[in-house]
């Protein structure tokens, strides 16, 4: 009998936990479309271009040879005519130094100094370097805070680091020629909540504006609605995350397939499906970009193999240690 109380009782507190989580999340849905309109955006001046783009991915699911590491996390080193940039800093998933993104790093020629400017997607584990760090809306490169210099940082929320001054970024801003953030979108997300994600946006000469995304919690449309009214440019390409883990996640908890029901923006008994991941697909083929490369990071094979064969040719695979270069 006692046995029977018990369990009656867990269910009843995680039907009630879970009561509290769609209510957020319904409320939280409304929030993102009152933000979503509260501001006009508009042509974003001033950006300038370059004359090519080299993006090195450092941190992904999949890598180039075994002397690499891969994880379930993001980091990318931007490479334009003027600057070097990082965006977003792993995982580090089991708390190591040198962590794999270091590591990385060493392998392939990668210092430090070279990087002139810090962009942090969106506050989440695995593009800040950890869960601690998540909770203290910071970021680390490795398992301790280490010096990285003088450096420009942008967030999407008020975020902090020993000894610099991150910039917040919100509105979209101008982060170097040719290149800015597009600025913080909102969604409301069942169970991490209020999450604020930036992408960058690289005005490629002669091209076109080649998007540069962490997860794409934002989803594809409010992506691709911010940059078209941000620039005149057509969208030449898009690289990085866009969250479609329809039939195999990365990361499992349980024996459940946890990026299936975390991170999509919908709630648990309405995963994303392939007609969805199809669907955005099709709003992305209407721009025709000349370079697409889905992240293996939060993207399962079936969403990634739908994407080869849309766009063929245009189509680049997401490596550790491979670039992808426009000129």
């Amino acid at each position: 009998m006692i046995v029977i109380t018990t369990i009656v009782y867990v269910l009843l507190a995680l039907f009630f936990v879970a009561f509290l989580l769609y209510v957020r999340f319904k409320i939280g849905k409304v929030k993102v479309k009152k933000y979503c309109e509260k501001y006009p955006i508009k042509t974003l001046e001033g950006v300038g271009e370059t004359e090519g783009l080299e993006v090195l991915p450092l941190i992904d699911w999949y890598t180039d040879n075994d002397d690499l590491k891969g994880e379930e996390g993001v980091s990318y080193l931007i490479k334009t005519n003027e600057n070097t940039i990082l965006f977003d800093v792993g995982f580090n998933k089991e708390k190591t130094h040198p962590s794999p993104l270091l590591h990385n790093m060493e392998v392939l020629g990668v210092k430090i100094d070279d990087i002139d400017t810090l962009v942090i997607s969106h506050n989440h584990p695995d593009h800040v370097g950890g869960v601690k760090w998540a909770k203290k809306k910071t970021f680390s490169l490795t398992d301790h805070q280490i010096n990285i210099g003088d450096k420009r940082v942008y967030t999407p929320i008020p975020m902090s680091y020993p000894g610099l001054k991150p910039i917040y970024s919100e509105l979209p801003k101008i982060v170097g020629k040719g290149v800015a953030t597009i600025g913080a979108i909102p969604n409301q997300l069942f169970f991490f909540g209020w999450t604020m994600e930036q992408a960058l946006a690289v005005n490629v000469k002669g091209k076109g504006i080649v998007l540069i995304v962490g997860c794409g919690h934002q989803t594809l449309p409010r992506i691709l609605e911010r940059t078209e009214r941000l620039f005149k440019e057509p969208i030449y390409g898009i690289i990085g995350g866009l969250h479609y883990p329809v039939t195999k996640g990365r990361s499992r908890l349980l024996g459940l397939d946890v990026q299936r029901y975390v991170g999509t923006g919908r709630t648990p008994w309405n995963p994303i499906r392939l007609e969805d991941v199809k669907r955005n697909i099709e709003m992305m083929g209407k721009r025709n970009p000349k370079i697409v490369a889905l992240s293996a990071h939060d993207s399962g094979d079936a969403s990634i193999e739908l994407f080869r064969k849309k766009f063929g040719k245009n189509y680049k695979d997401i490596v550790v240690g491979r670039k992808i270069a426009i000129s």
